[in-house]
């Protein structure tokens, strides 16, 4: 029997062949065209002194590296065709999208709490348009990222971020960002249920409060949610993906 494809049909796209990713708890099979890596919330929020996390009282010293490590990443990533996805933090200028006192959100939040006991800083984090809103000059979003918004810890949230990767084809998601312990994890346990294969870059995140909660997070996720790796495994693998 012969089949005949529908008008205006377009054959899904050639993913290539497969990579090997050094990776605990072992190493894992990727192809790059189904493969993204997702940048979790890289805004001055929580990366730069003055910034949201900053003025919360957290240590944001380790981000500087953080910053070099996903851009070196992501230069890797894009090199080889790997989709980037940015995820964006933050709610609108008079905080509705923050829940109000009948979410959880609004009670655990550290930049609503903030806010709260310093009102001088009221409209100042994590509303957009702000400068504490803005992902960091260093990780700019190039042309062909996709800018996922998102209003909770997991990117996956009432957001569009699993029909933008499945009508891609993507099922490998590489994460980087902060934090390591919140919206990184979060974001992985979620893409776990989603059937996603996910890959931490331990040493492109950083958490936020003591290394127990880091250690923590890289155990979850190496023993129950997805993969473990670092910068240079995955920049060293991917550039070895045959190109064209």
């Amino acid at each position: 029997m012969t089949h005949h494809a529908p008008a205006g049909y377009q054959p899904r796209p050639s993913h290539g062949e497969s990579i090997t990713l050094p990776a605990r708890p072992e190493a894992i099979s990727l192809k790059p065209g189904e493969t993204a890596v997702v940048v979790v919330d890289m805004q001055n929020a929580y990366s730069t002194e003055g910034g949201y996390v900053d003025l919360a009282g957290f240590d944001v010293s380790g981000a500087r590296s953080t910053i070099t490590n996903i851009a070196k990443t992501l230069e890797a990533a894009r090199a080889a065709g790997v989709l980037v996805v940015y995820f964006q933090n933050g709610w609108d200028k008079d905080y509705v999208e923050a829940g109000g006192p009948g979410s959880p959100n609004w009670h655990k939040s550290n930049a609503l709490k903030t806010m709260r006991a310093r009102p001088q800083l009221q409209g100042q984090l994590l509303a957009k348009g702000t400068w504490d809103y803005a992902i960091v000059d260093e990780l700019q979003p190039q042309p062909g990222d996709i800018l996922v918004p998102k209003t909770r810890y997991s990117g996956f949230f009432n957001t569009n971020m699993d029909s933008v990767l499945r009508a891609r084809g993507i099922r490998n998601l590489v994460f980087v960002g902060i934090a390591t312990n919140v919206c990184v994890e979060s974001s992985l346990r979620d893409a776990f249920h989603l059937e996603y294969f996910s890959v931490m870059l331990e040493d492109a995140t950083h958490h936020l409060g003591p290394d127990y909660i880091r250690q923590a997070t890289i155990y979850n996720v190496e023993t129950f949610f997805g993969w473990v790796s670092t910068v240079n495994d995955f920049c060293g693998a991917i550039r070895q993906a045959p190109q064209g």
